[in-house]
């Protein structure tokens, strides 16, 4: 793996609010999220902006947008949840597999998480014992779009996935 790649595991709410921040408008794929009943685990891949790399540092002198630089980083990233016994899904059609949904946070309650979706879209996983692990896959590619948020009403206008 390069440098700068994540893994992360969280065990609690607090561990999963710190991941929820690191895949603030991810774009996932509805072709790219599945549940694995047999083995009890969910599984998602998605293109996740890189929050944490410091504002302002170009990533890509070679970039061919605006500016001389691309500002900006994405990056696929696989999220797993173990011990998962039931998914079901809200505002969401399963068949159209060309979906692209915008991951706005993840969140634990009781023993349940919720993976809220822009547009109102969301997933819950049935998951009483926390399990979850997130791992950056390649390398991450520059793109100068930033994903913004509508402070009226809290959805976001992610940027495109920069591929």
């Amino acid at each position: 793996m390069g440098s700068g790649l994540l893994r992360l595991r969280a065990q609690d709410a607090e561990d999963l609010k710190v991941m929820s921040a690191v895949l603030q408008d991810a774009i996932v794929p509805i072709c790219d999220m599945t549940f694995l009943p047999q083995e009890r685990r969910f599984v998602l891949v998605a293109t996740r902006f890189r929050w944490e790399r410091p504002e302002g540092e170009a990533v890509d002198a070679s970039f061919e947008g605006e500016g001389d630089a691309a500002p900006f980083e994405r990056i696929n990233t696989a999220l797993r949840f173990e011990g998962v016994d039931r998914v079901c899904c809200k505002e969401l059609n399963l068949k159209d597999r060309t979906q692209m949904l915008n991951l706005l946070a993840v969140e634990r309650t009781d023993d349940k998480v919720l993976l809220h979706f822009s547009g109102g879209p969301c997933v819950r996983l049935d998951v009483p014992v926390l399990d979850c692990r997130l791992e950056d896959l390649g390398e991450p590619w520059p793109t100068g779009l930033r994903p913004c948020h509508d402070q009226a009403d809290g959805q976001s206008a992610a940027a495109a996935s920069g591929r």
